[in-house]
């Protein structure tokens, strides 16, 4: 199963460099994924880091299919020299029920893109933390944050990172905020970008928990769920 799920992560970073716009950028989004360097990279393939730098920075000719396949295949190896954490990560996304039924829509990005894009379309008021907006965003989990409390568990809730923590966690069917906040606390894994949908006004608490984490903290004043769903799609 986990060479299955090693073939299908390969096979989705080179169709989405090779579909890809700007297939540079999509290459450097996922090496940062994999928290590869481009030193590592290069030493991996037995290149320059100067030549990595041109392909991702748009400054050489797109690469071709057997280069494509070469970085992915060079990720793929160093993950699995530092454990498989991507590879593993990717393999149990979706391995339970229980996850699906939490999870409203997940989207890896091709390019990463500015936060400012992504709070534009869920109409976001910024609650905390708009220093910390420099981060680009890779991809977004929408969660029901309801079903999330009541149904996972510390390893499921990790799961709803995909396969970056460079990320907006959504939360839906929000009363507070609290709960949401604390769950990413105890994890201890800080996402990019917090999105809280469905209150009026957000604890207190939650606020401070996120100014603690320096995590920016978004209010979505969408009325329904299907309208941040479909303003998401534009992304």
């Amino acid at each position: 199963m986990f060479e299955d799920a090693k073939e299908q992560l390969a096979k989705m970073i080179a169709g989405e460099v090779v579909l890809s716009d700007d297939p540079g950028q999509t290459l450097r989004k996922w090496r940062e994924i994999f928290g590869v360097t481009q030193t590592d990279l290069a030493h991996q393939l037995s290149i320059s880091p100067s030549v990595v730098s041109d392909y991702e920075g748009g400054r050489r000719k797109s690469p071709g299919s057997s280069t494509i396949r070469k970085v992915v295949e060079s990720l793929l190896e160093i993950d699995m020299e530092r454990g498989g954490k991507i590879v593993h990560s990717f393999s149990n996304r979706f391995s339970k029920e229980a996850i699906s039924d939490v999870v409203l829509d997940l989207k890896e990005f091709p390019v990463p893109i500015s936060p400012k894009k992504l709070i534009d379309v869920v109409q976001g008021e910024i609650l905390a933390n708009e220093e910390y907006l420099s981060k680009e965003i890779h991809g977004y989990t929408v969660i029901d944050s309801i079903k999330a409390i009541l149904n996972l568990n510390s390893e499921e809730f990790l799961k709803l990172y995909g396969l970056s923590s460079e990320r907006a966690l959504i939360f839906t069917k929000v009363s507070t905020g609290r709960s949401p906040m604390i769950a990413i606390k105890v994890q201890g894994i800080v996402p990019s970008m917090v999105v809280l949908h469905g209150a009026k006004k957000i604890d207190e608490i939650a606020v401070k928990l996120a100014e603690i984490q320096k995590i920016p903290l978004i209010l979505s004043p969408l009325e329904t769920s299907e309208e941040l769903l479909s303003g998401l799609k534009l992304l």
